[in-house]
């Protein structure tokens, strides 16, 4: 179980983006830490889509989306999964590459966020350096059963705090986890294959309701 979460979340309507300045500041203040507010807000809209669990798959695809933009810096992830070959892709299969591995992070988490009974997100108090980056720690708590722990690694991209990877229990890296799985569907000068593995998926997770 907490494997298949871990997956689900590639690496998000309370979110704070959604609903304004005042939002924002009440996202913030929960930790007082501008890098924590990303995700706190990818919380509050996960509980969002969960209790709309009824509502059509697109539906609450729509909803998590431009969340997610923002909370996660896609193309660095990407582009860490994919690792040194990235750079030897044609721009025109980047692209492609860039939208699918977009609407499968999404659609990943739509799949397995889909029902609520009594979950919550915790934020914890202790943050922690590497290097320039901070990593904010939280937990996802079920209603019964022990809490999964869920780390972000959070980095100041242009002035915004963006996640650029998940820690499942603190230590297993989502990127690492992906450019393990990515590594026989690229070679050198063709992604192809991994982006009709990832379109396949898509359309798995959404029942048909994308395409990718």
């Amino acid at each position: 179980m907490k494997r298949r979460l871990f997956l689900a979340a590639p690496l998000v309507l309370a979110p704070a983006w959604l609903f304004g300045p005042r939002a924002a500041l009440a996202a913030a203040s929960q930790t007082g830490t501008p890098e924590a507010a990303p995700v706190e807000a990818l919380d509050a809209a996960l509980i969002s889509i969960m209790k709309a669990g009824s509502s059509s798959f697109q539906t609450r695809y729509d909803m998590l989306a431009p969340v997610v933009g923002k909370v996660f810096n896609l193309d660095q992830i990407l582009q860490f999964s994919v690792g040194l070959l990235w750079s030897s892709i044609p721009a025109d299969q980047q692209a492609k590459l860039a939208t699918v591995f977009e609407q499968y992070t999404v659609a990943s988490y739509v799949k397995n966020f889909n029902a609520f009974d009594g979950q919550s997100f915790k934020i914890l108090p202790t943050e922690r350096n590497v290097g320039a980056e901070r990593i904010v720690e939280s937990e996802i708590v079920p209603a019964s059963g022990d809490p999964t722990r869920l780390d972000y690694v959070m980095k100041n991209i242009a002035g915004r705090w963006q996640a650029v990877d998940v820690l499942l229990e603190g230590t297993i890296s989502k990127v690492a986890v992906q450019r393990s799985d990515f590594s026989s569907l690229v070679s050198p000068g063709n992604a192809g294959q991994l982006i009709s593995d990832l379109q396949s998926k898509v359309r798995s997770l959404s029942n048909g309701a994308l395409h990718g």
